[in-house]
């Protein structure tokens, strides 16, 4: 059966509309699917970074430092996140001019001090009474020091600061920074019972590095402030 040319023209026009419809649907999908992909990333990368946070290593724990002094028994102790470091002997405050007794802070390091005095200025050195290292309490005038006598160590001769031998106290400033606590008990309690025992035992060095690292933490200022009190 012979078709007309009037049917060809019509069966060639609606295989060019299928044609271009099933284009249109192929694109469609095609978008669709880049859509869905993007869609899918998206949610996938906070889950990622989430990982790689949790996988990342944790900040280092804080260090707490204090220093504990107990008058009655002449002794100082350091204490790093609730061990005893370190624990010395000290000379303390005369009964006229006792020790402060509180809560303080270092306020400031000082290497090498220079020692002032009204008419009297002593460079640092073996004469010098600071010996040398100075300890800044934030009580004005007080401070945690070196000494030119060493032999009064253990006892209550000072004007009110703490005085340790100049080993020891080299290896105590090593170990400190501006801020840390420092306690000075004038009677015994609890705590300083536990850590220093018997009063007349000789004090012991339980960590001992004499490194002489220079402090971060150094104003140049305080060094005649520090070193000018008659509290020594």
């Amino acid at each position: 059966m012979r078709r007309t040319q009037g049917q060809t023209g019509k069966r060639r026009s609606f295989q060019s509309q299928v044609l271009i419809q099933t284009k249109y649907q192929v694109t469609a999908l095609a978008v669709l699917a880049l859509a869905l992909a993007g869609r899918s990333a998206a949610q996938e990368r906070p889950v990622r970074r989430t990982a790689d946070a949790e996988a990342a290593p944790a900040s280092p724990v804080a260090l707490k430092r204090r220093i504990v002094v107990s008058i009655p028994d002449r002794r100082l102790a350091l204490i790093e996140n609730g061990r005893v470091v370190l624990m010395f002997r000290v000379a303390v405050g005369a009964p006229e001019s006792p020790s402060p007794v509180g809560e303080f802070r270092v306020a400031n390091l000082v290497m090498d001090p220079v020692y002032y005095h009204p008419g009297n200025v002593i460079p640092a050195g073996p004469e010098n009474p600071v010996g040398p290292r100075w300890i800044g309490l934030s009580a004005k005038g007080y401070g945690i020091h070196g000494t030119n006598e060493p032999r009064l160590i253990g006892r209550r001769v000072s004007h009110g600061c703490i005085r340790l031998s100049n080993h020891d106290v080299k290896i105590l400033f090593a170990h400190l920074q501006v801020g840390d606590v420092v306690e000075l008990h004038a009677t015994r309690d609890a705590e300083t019972a536990q850590l220093f025992g018997d009063g007349d035992r000789s004090a012991r060095v339980l960590v001992a590095s004499a490194v002489e690292a220079k402090p971060e933490a150094v104003d140049p200022a305080h060094v005649a402030v520090a070193a000018s009190s008659s509290a020594q």
